[in-house]
């Protein structure tokens, strides 16, 4: 249902901010969207540059007028939602707004109903607090290609000053997305299975706008519901809201306390800032890593006969995904880092199901963009139907495909640390941790893979100024000692 509200908030918000102190480096997106510290490097005068300039290439694609706008949890996000929907207004465009904070995937699955040209959405996803940005997605609800985002980038360049506020509509379109969003999903799952199994989700949103989402959804299926940090906080308890181990703590020993064989079937659900990451942790507290968790995800939609054109994933992602796909007989795709590679392959048809390092999935049913409550309800299906716990059901499947250890070190980027790693690819070592180099990809950083099945990657942040290392090994310890390497690699290639 539709609905009309004021936009006043927007311009008290914006005044707060002090909307004088836009600087005039230019715009840049990086791989997911535009991002940097609100006040700083975001701010109003470049909101509306970069509005203006999204409203002009919504024209040129000739899709339509109607435009999606989403907002997260975060400080300022309803305002700057505001601030751009009276630019697009101003622009001839017409903007629908979100009623209230949501998080990145039900816009992307309100955009994959085809009734808009475009959709915007405020957040700076798992970034720290003080952050803030714009994810901008094209009609299909797909994360736009580098060839839109610098024709964006282009056209905002032309007017990199421009700080005359629009005229103000009287009143802006706004539509409630959540209820749509869960009952798609709800239609999706077996929800016999859910209500009759006894299962137990601890859901952490991390004080983001997931919360209310998966949560809501799996109590009305009759599954039972134990929650943290529920409640939404712009700064996020202090923390950025990215779900990796040493931010998981709490949901990880809760988990963990459990007694071994302990009555009902109980695991972790943890989401970042926006939604559209997920984590998982079994039943005995152990986060399980992002391939072990797509790897369970293709496994089950395989067998319930939902994937039929294949898989897509990232670089970075482990061996085991491709080994569970290719038992299936679905082909698989190895895309650059990057979930808008992933999702194009969605849309074209290539590929029903994708999923990358970073505990981003997407199912094309539901959507072409990364959807971490999507997974999660997916997880939670797959204990409901076979009755055995999470735990028990990857040690099966690792016992069928081969033993998968994969993990990430992130390390301040340097100018002489990025230039080092680019260099890489011309200085190929011949083993890596005692194993041989068979092959080496220098898209989107430099990835070595290795005889064992394994790899080594290490590539620039394009949203943080970091620069990644990531590796796949047989084993933990192996894992442990590869990383360790790979670190050293990338500072011996730096200097």
């Amino acid at each position: 249902m539709s609905a009309r509200r004021s936009v006043r908030p927007a311009a008290a918000t914006a005044s707060r901010l002090g909307v004088g102190k836009a600087r005039v480096a230019p715009i840049r997106f990086g791989t997911s969207g535009w991002r940097g510290v609100l006040g700083e490097e975001v701010t109003f005068p470049r909101l509306r540059v970069l509005a203006r300039a999204v409203a002009a290439w919504i024209g040129e694609e000739a899709h339509g007028r109607r435009v999606l706008i989403g907002w997260d949890a975060r400080f300022a996000s309803r305002a700057m939602a505001e601030m751009a929907a009276s630019v697009l207004h101003a622009e001839g465009l017409v903007p629908t707004l979100s009623s209230e904070f949501c998080p990145t995937p039900a816009v992307t699955h309100a955009l994959a109903q085809g009734r808009f040209a475009a959709g915007l959405v405020f957040t700076a996803s798992h970034n720290p607090p003080a952050d803030h940005g714009l994810k901008v997605f094209d009609r299909s609800g797909a994360p736009i290609g580098d060839r839109a985002a610098r024709r964006i980038e282009s056209l905002a360049a032309r007017r990199p000053h421009d700080r005359a506020a629009p005229p103000r509509p009287r009143a802006l379109r706004t539509v409630s997305l959540a209820e749509g969003y869960r009952a798609d999903l709800a239609a999706r799952l077996d929800r016999a299975a859910l209500g009759r199994a006894g299962l137990t989700l601890h859901c952490d949103a991390m004080h983001g706008a997931a919360t209310g989402y998966l949560d809501a959804l799996m109590r009305e299926l009759g599954v039972g519901v134990e929650t943290l940090r529920a409640q939404t906080d712009p700064g996020f308890g202090g923390q950025a809201p990215d779900p990796i181990p040493e931010r998981l703590g709490d949901l990880m020993a809760r988990l963990g306390a459990r007694p071994v064989g302990a009555p009902g079937l109980a695991f972790g659900i943890a989401h970042d800032g926006d939604g559209d990451r997920v984590a998982i942790v079994d039943g005995r507290g152990r986060l399980l890593s992002e391939t072990q968790v797509l790897a369970l995800l293709v496994d089950h939609l395989a067998a319930t006969r939902r994937i039929a054109r294949g898989v897509a994933i990232g670089a970075a992602t482990g061996s085991l995904v491709e080994r569970v796909a290719r038992a299936h007989g679905l082909p698989l795709q190895r895309h650059p880092i990057g979930f808008k590679h992933l999702a194009a392959a969605l849309v074209d048809g290539r590929a029903d199901v994708a999923g990358d390092e970073s505990g981003g999935f997407a199912w094309a049913a539901m959507g072409p963009d990364k959807d971490g409550i999507l997974a999660g309800a997916l997880l939670a299906e797959r204990v409901a139907q076979t009755g055995e716990p999470l735990e028990v059901q990857l040690e099966r499947l690792e016992a069928r495909f081969g033993g998968s250890a994969c993990g990430r070190i992130a390390l301040i980027a340097t100018p002489a640390l990025v230039a080092g790693i680019e260099r890489l690819a011309l200085r190929t070592p011949a083993r890596i941790d005692r194993s041989r180099v068979v092959a080496v990809d220098a898209v989107g950083g430099v990835r070595f893979t290795l005889d064992d099945g394994g790899f080594l990657m290490l590539r620039a942040s394009g949203t943080e100024p970091l620069v990644r290392v990531y590796a796949e090994a047989p084993e933990s310890g192996q894992l442990l000692r590869r990383l360790r390497e790979g670190v050293q690699l990338a500072r011996r290639a730096g200097r």
